[in-house]
């Protein structure tokens, strides 16, 4: 097959393990910044450029496309698919998972567990807002903050409210959410490839912080899930279309609660903490949904050409 991989970075841990996931299994593999990509759209008529040189005869792509080019990667992405190259994540399923109050407002229409959110605009509503949500603590949190950035615990209400308005005040969007206690500063890291989980790892945030992302400071270990936890996983990577995801659980009193879901999850913490060669299974899911894309075609071929 013929592999890009979208990266800002063809020198980040995760990008190279995919580069070299796919060279090891006999692949052709390029890294495009997806910023030095530009696009020609007309009827009938699609093309993509990179430095001055096309892109052409792609089997299939793997986003890698950070927070702050998401629109333009997006785009670079949709462009491709439109030139019919395969990819687990679209533009349209990465964009669902980016927007955490869409992400969320997607998994509730579907059922799936979730702390209790709330979202509001107007100051006037601030003090009913807290009160659809319950009492404190409460965790306010920025619409597309990543890694653990733009999270804030509030443990009073008085706090809540001093937080939503500063957020306010910086013209941020933000959602506030209830604080699962028996979570104890942990959450789990499920990693979905293809409708399955392949590895899983417990975040425990470090002392006096409640974030157990490893970007802040916080540590990880294998951990094993329990068949409710692997079902809710694969449903909310599913509810939003992801081929490949990384879904955060917490664990609370009423079941496995779905925190987070990521589009473009990092494999180097996954990787170290379980032992398991996630970018070999990313790959695997490449040449299985390539070769199933192959076979479909040549069976319409082949009843084209018998009629």
């Amino acid at each position: 097959m013929k592999i890009a991989i979208l990266s800002r970075n063809a020198r980040l841990y995760s990008t190279q393990r995919l580069v070299d996931a796919a060279r090891t299994r006999g692949h052709v593999v390029r890294v495009l910044d997806p910023l030095r990509c530009y696009v020609r759209i007309a009827p009938g008529d699609v093309a993509i450029r990179y430095k001055g040189k096309p892109v052409r005869d792609l089997d299939a792509t793997i986003p890698r496309i950070g927070t702050q080019s998401t629109f333009y990667g997006t785009a670079v992405l949709r462009q491709l698919e439109m030139m019919g190259v395969y990819t687990p994540n679209s533009s349209d399923a990465v964009l669902r998972a980016r927007d955490k109050l869409r992400c969320l407002q997607i998994l509730a229409a579907q059922g799936i567990a979730m702390p209790v959110t709330v979202f509001g605009d107007n100051p006037d509503d601030t003090g009913d807002l807290l009160a659809m949500l319950g009492e404190p603590p409460h965790v306010i949190k920025l619409n597309e903050g990543t890694q653990g950035t733009g999270v804030v615990l509030a443990e009073k209400r008085s706090a809540s409210q001093s937080v939503i308005e500063a957020f306010r005040g910086l013209y941020a969007n933000f959602l506030v959410q209830e604080f699962i206690a028996e979570a104890k500063g942990r959450d789990l890291r499920c990693f979905v490839v293809g409708g399955k989980v392949v590895a899983a790892m417990q975040r425990e945030a470090s002392a006096g912080d409640f974030r157990a992302n490893l970007h802040r400071g916080g540590s990880a270990k294998p951990v094993r899930l329990s068949a409710a936890e692997q079902r809710i996983s694969v449903l909310a990577a599913d509810a939003l279309g992801l081929g490949v995801a990384g879904v955060d659980l917490l664990r609370s009193e009423r079941g496995p609660l779905v925190l987070e879901v990521n589009a473009s999850p990092g494999l180097e913490g996954i990787e170290a903490a379980t032992g398991v060669d996630v970018a070999g299974a990313i790959i695997g899911l490449l040449e299985a949904q390539v070769q199933a894309g192959e076979t479909k075609r040549g069976v319409r071929r082949a009843k084209k050409n018998a009629t």
